[in-house]
């Protein structure tokens, strides 16, 4: 009988053992399953830089020209407007189809009818609210094939949408909304492009 009993406690504490050594090996397989999907998760470090804020120096932009910047992959319109741009803003309000921003995507100080922090500077993301191609700069007023009341803009060479020097999309156009403000900063010639605080 005490060798019976002996086998039984032989038996509990084997079985005991080969319990606690299944379940941790189990735990460290379940470890090594787990760490590559939760780090597959995380951003990569380009992701992470791409959607960092950048700085430009727009002290060489001419009044009347364009620069083009690249931020999360997407290119960012700079463009120096001249008084003349500027006055022909309103000339363009009766034919637009959200004159006053109101439906379109950009920071609340960029909601006024400049779509800026200061009127003479457009900071725009440079893609057509439609299909997502790159309008080209057209800023002279009158330019061939744009009509006579062309008071200068963006015309998109895919679907023909057309947008005001504030970056606002005409009546008539494909394109649903103005073009977006990113939320930037302008600390004298230093443009800050995705932070704003």
């Amino acid at each position: 009988m005490s060798s019976s009993k002996n086998a039984d406690e032989i038996n509990t504490s084997r079985r005991s053992m080969l319990i606690r050594t299944t379940t941790a090996m189990g735990a460290v397989g379940v470890v090594g399953v787990c760490t590559p999907l939760v780090r597959s998760c995380s951003p990569s470090e380009k992701a992470k830089a791409a959607s960092s804020p950048i700085t430009q120096d727009i002290s060489t932009l001419e009044a009347g020209k364009m620069m083009v910047v690249e931020w999360q992959s997407k290119p960012i319109y700079i463009i120096r407007r001249t008084d003349d741009m500027l006055k022909n803003l309103a000339f363009n309000n009766p034919r637009l189809r959200d004159a006053h921003s109101n439906e379109s995507n950009q920071p609340e100080y960029a909601k006024n009818p400049y779509r800026s922090r200061d009127p003479h500077l457009l900071v725009m993301v440079g893609v057509c609210t439609h299909l997502g191609c790159a309008p080209g700069f057209r800023p002279d007023a009158n330019a061939s094939g744009l009509g006579a009341n062309w008071t200068g803009g963006f015309l998109c060479p895919c679907h023909g949408s057309r947008y005001d020097l504030a970056g606002r999309v005409f009546d008539g156009s494909p394109a649903p909304l103005n073009m977006e403000i990113p939320k930037y900063k302008l600390i004298g010639n230093i443009l800050t492009i995705g932070e704003d605080a």
